[in-house]
């Protein structure tokens, strides 16, 4: 598990190229074989990623960081595949993840294992399945649910003629899904159209990371960060994670077509509880 402390908007003023990636974006997370979570003091919020190798299964460990007998047994996760067909088994049970659907599993599961979807067949897959892994503590115990692509609330957003036409589809929220603090969803880019989460904005009660995937080798997203009349930029490839404290706006444009998952944590699970800032007024 490795640690990312918390930050202050005064720290990244003179901050370089070197001490922004290491502070908010998180690489490596998917290795064959291997599940990799970094743990954030924004929120206490932990992200990884798990991509089962061949047809052994990869369970998720505990932590000496998080204190517990188990991993959720004082936390939640929502969990996305972002690779091929795979499977992800709750204390027994077995949810069937395609591509883009979205797994809820509430605190107190003890058993959490990945796998590829053809595990039981023995057949040689394809693309390996690769989950990406978004938890936060709960205080109380909500249902395992499994939530398969399309099946979400879609809210089309943005308009074409600004580059920024995107269908945004929340899972895990106060109107869906329910869970203690997550907040997470799936957003695809329209053809033609790069930007994302312009008119940028902030919501000061809630950590937010971006997960990009389906984003080509050699393209990138410039991803928007800081203050709104302080900004910085990362550049972010495929299935690379941005950690966004509350107090930072969190927009990009990619060279080429991409979706993202996003993933909350904090003071409440308000979609629209943001404060924006008209692109004219940022700096």
């Amino acid at each position: 598990m490795h640690q990312r402390y918390a930050t202050s908007p005064d720290q990244i003023k003179g901050a370089d190229t070197t001490e922004l990636r290491d502070r908010f974006l998180v690489q490596d997370l998917f290795v064959p074989g291997e599940v990799n979570v970094t743990y954030t003091h924004h929120d206490r919020v932990v992200l990884g990623g798990a991509v089962p190798a061949g047809d052994a299964p990869l369970p998720l460990p505990t932590y000496d960081e998080i204190r517990s007998d188990f991993f959720l047994e004082h936390r939640e996760i929502g969990i996305v595949n972002v690779g091929g067909a795979g499977t992800v088994t709750t204390d027994g049970e077995v949810h069937e993840l395609p591509k883009g659907a979205c797994l809820y599993v509430g605190r107190g599961v003890r058993e959490v294992v990945f796998a590829n979807a053809d595990t039981a067949s023995g057949e040689e897959s394809g693309e390996p399945a690769a989950f990406y892994l978004f938890s936060a503590p709960a205080h109380t115990t909500y249902p395992t649910v499994l939530t398969l692509p399309g099946e979400g609330t879609v809210r089309e957003l943005g308009d074409q003629v600004t580059s920024n036409r995107r269908s945004l589809n929340q899972y895990i929220h106060e109107n869906g899904v329910k869970s203690c603090q997550i907040v997470m969803g799936v957003t695809q880019l329209h053809p033609g159209s790069m930007w994302n989460t312009m008119p940028a904005h902030t919501h000061a009660r809630r950590t937010e990371c971006y997960l990009y995937f389906d984003l080509p080798a050699d393209a990138r997203v410039v991803h928007l960060c800081g203050e709104p009349t302080e900004t910085r930029h990362l550049l972010v490839g495929d299935r690379e994670a941005v950690i966004s404290p509350s107090w930072s706006v969190h927009s990009g444009v990619g060279t080429a077509a991409y979706a993202f998952v996003w993933a909350m944590a904090g003071e409440n699970q308000s979609f629209d509880d943001m404060d924006g800032f008209p692109v004219a007024a940022m700096r």
